[in-house]
């Protein structure tokens, strides 16, 4: 991969470990009218984790932050079929795998950026029938 989508990659998966951070309430804020399937939130970090190893090899996130970033994917894998199914809103108010998800986002911002508190990304917009 060229150094301009390495550069996006990495500052996808933050962003997307930002979202993961964030407070239960911010990240329903975040969710709005939305209605994101948990299975979905979870094959997205799932494969940012798994590129996360390439950006590594290339130099683009050190050691450390690989670290943290496979101990979110491992802890994402150990969530089961039942707890990712239904909307993501339900999941984050419910179940508390995501509070540990978002201690181990934390963690991972602390060590990448020095901070955990960042801008979520922007909100995915709803599908409409013209797409």
């Amino acid at each position: 991969m060229n150094a301009l989508g390495d550069a996006h990659l990495r500052t996808w998966t933050l962003r997307f470990m930002a979202l993961l951070a964030a407070g239960t309430s911010d990240q329903l804020a975040w969710l709005g009218e939305r209605e994101l399937e948990t299975k979905d939130v979870v094959e997205e970090v799932e494969l940012l984790c798994r590129v996360s190893e390439g950006l590594a090899e290339r130099g683009v996130f050190e050691p450390a932050d690989l670290r943290g970033l496979r101990a979110v994917g491992r802890r994402l894998g150990e969530v089961d079929a039942r707890s990712r199914s239904g909307p993501w809103g339900n999941a984050l108010a419910t179940d508390p795998v995501w509070d540990d998800i978002r201690s181990l986002a934390r963690q991972v911002l602390l060590t990448t950026l020095g901070d955990w508190r960042q801008p979520l990304p922007p909100p995915a917009r709803p599908l409409t029938d013209d797409h």
